[in-house]
């Protein structure tokens, strides 16, 4: 089963009037990252807010040179097609995504492509703080690097919780994360200083032979 993570972040907080400047995606097989990524920061073509910059920090020089939305939504759509998205709190991801969308007088999202981890939180922890933050802590998922928003970094840490609400960690056999396997040899497509990142055929079967020989923790991944 083929899952993506996904993440945004946008100029403010209103889907009508803000635009979205960084889109990160992960996807998972099976409830384990792949490492097969889809990244992109946007052109939002307007000012980013004070407060949206004390947030994420990506300046309006920075993004100035970078595509903009209409540049890589088809490779965007590409990437999610036909495939189940994972959002925390997704009402605020999905406003800004399909608004996007119909500038270009494109489909959007529905919501019946999409698990809100928002939502199962909390069920399973009413009355409690819901967060990303919170419950990366929760679950002792390591957060230091988190000292401003970024959507492929918390991509990255909402599949760890993403494991822990639905209970699945086992199938994961207990591999913190995949990022040294992966990271040796990967072919990266470049969008401007976005990136897709896919695993080789190469890479691929030395992670299926480290699975199936359950090789020391010297792979161990965090």
């Amino acid at each position: 089963m083929i899952e993506i993570i996904l993440d945004t972040e946008t100029t403010g907080l209103s889907a009508e009037k803000d635009r979205v400047v960084e889109i990160a995606c992960v996807e998972l097989n099976n409830y384990i990252p792949t490492n097969n990524i889809f990244h992109t920061f946007i052109n939002p073509e307007i000012k980013v807010s004070t407060d949206a910059f004390r947030v994420h920090g990506y300046s309006d020089e920075f993004l100035s040179t970078k595509p903009k939305f209409k540049d890589i939504a088809q490779d965007f759509i590409n990437f999610i097609k036909d495939k189940k998205l994972i959002i925390h709190n997704a009402d605020f991801d999905l406003g800004f995504l399909n608004n996007e969308f119909k500038r270009l007088n494109l489909k959007p999202i529905l919501k019946s492509e999409v698990i809100d981890t928002l939502q199962i939180a909390r069920s399973k922890f009413p009355g409690t703080g819901n967060g990303l933050d919170a419950l990366c802590k929760r679950f002792k998922i390591n957060i230091e690097l988190r000292e401003k928003h970024s959507a492929l970094l918390d991509c990255q840490l909402l599949s760890k919780v993403y494991i822990e609400l639905i209970e699945k960690k086992e199938l994961t056999l207990d591999l913190k994360s995949n990022n040294e396997i992966l990271n040796q040899e990967q072919k990266f497509i470049k969008n401007g200083d976005g990136i897709i990142v896919k695993v080789s055929k190469e890479q691929m079967e030395e992670y299926k032979k480290f699975l199936k020989k359950n090789v020391s923790n010297s792979f161990a991944l965090d």
